[in-house]
């Protein structure tokens, strides 16, 4: 089959195609692994216009007009003569229904949900119609999907499916190295990554963690975060405990130095309301690392309903203290080689473009 890959998001940020496709490398594994058995076609957005093959994958950067009324984008699509095309994001409806009357009857359309919300009025109406036009969507939650059909803005769960939206490039290594280039100690030893933001509920956790550390003294939590949006609050917190100095704040560091963070940490957790898959997790449990995180929809199928570590009840601090206490009770070695299993045979690149083809087949 012809997959064809597009989006109607323009990032003028990025002028390097090579830097482009580092920067979104969690995603272009997948269109790697269905290369080996597919045509695979990408088109990308950025400020830079050319063809470039990487991993048998054929890449076409344009400088498209961003309008509701895309002719341009949908006329280059029809001429690359798609069996499957796939699109980044639900957001965008009115495109969607231009692009269906270019293609021929037999192409299908399948959409792929990256953490939007359902809209709601006219927007909402808009994917309503869309869904007339659309063979399937892609989300990385079953139950996300259904809340879409719950609310209205799609029309039957039997287009839904579950598909990861993203891996990890990251692999486990040797502790004594990610020692080396990390420096963690703790016992045990946790690890938070993302966006000091009110969704991520950073002060839940350390709240929680701070708490923590008055029964297992030893343990440590080590914050990562590229965005600071709440550190004056953390920091407040984190002055005025007498356990305060239990968590480092690491702030920013190179996504590729991730690695080493993942590989010394026994636990990664997350503090998050909501996710659209939970790249951090991902990527950490590719590396053995044991989730302990958030009971949301996306969390549930990136940990197997809790199997490969533990869930708790998103911004409740008690909740989330009393998972902490858990995890001196189970076997976290044991946790760590589950999650990496189960990262492989379900969240891995691999496992994820298996299931881009299933869908794809399955459409009638």
């Amino acid at each position: 089959m012809k997959f064809i890959f597009a989006s109607y998001v323009y990032t003028p940020e990025f002028i390097d195609p090579v830097e482009w496709l580092s920067r979104i490398s969690f995603y272009t594994g997948i269109l790697d692994e269905l290369a080996k058995n597919h045509q695979i076609i990408s088109i990308e957005q950025i400020d830079y216009e050319g063809e470039h093959v990487k991993n048998g994958v054929r890449y076409y950067f344009k400088r498209f007009s961003h309008s509701l009324f895309p002719l341009e984008s949908h006329r280059f699509i029809r001429q690359l003569n798609p069996d499957v095309v796939v699109i980044q994001g639900l957001h965008f409806p009115l495109q969607v229904m231009q692009l269906r009357l270019f293609l021929k009857k037999e192409t299908k359309i399948i959409i792929q949900n990256h953490a939007e919300k359902p809209f709601t009025g006219i927007k909402k109406r808009l994917q309503k119609l869309a869904d007339k036009f659309t063979d399937a969507y892609l989300f990385a939650s079953h139950n996300m999907g259904a809340e879409w059909v719950e609310q209205g803005n799609l029309a039957s769960v039997n287009k839904i499916h579950e598909v990861m939206e993203v891996s990890s490039v990251f692999t486990p290594m040797y502790k004594t190295e990610a020692f080396q280039k990390a420096g963690i100690t703790g016992a045990p030893a946790f690890l938070w990554v993302g966006r000091l933001n009110d969704n991520k509920a950073p002060l839940t956790v350390v709240k929680a963690f701070l708490q923590y550390v008055n029964i297992q003294a030893d343990a440590r939590l080590y914050m990562i975060y590229h965005t600071d949006e709440l550190l004056p609050q953390v920091k407040v917190e984190l002055k005025s405990s007498p356990n305060g100095e239990a968590i480092k704040l690491i702030g920013k560091v190179p996504h590729s130095d991730l690695q080493y963070w993942f590989n010394s940490a026994d636990i990664i957790i997350s503090g998050s309301y909501y996710e659209g898959s939970g790249t951090a997790v991902c990527e950490a449990m590719s590396c053995g690392c044991m989730p302990l995180v958030t009971d949301i929809n996306s969390f549930r199928m990136i940990t197997d309903n809790g199997r490969c570590g533990l869930l708790y009840e998103a911004g409740n601090e008690a909740a989330l203290l009393s998972a902490l206490i858990e995890t001196q009770q189970i076997n976290i070695a044991e946790k760590q080689k589950t999650s990496l299993e189960y990262f492989r045979a379900n969240l891995s690149f691999e496992a994820i473009a298996k299931r881009f083809e299933e869908v794809a087949l399955s459409i009638k």
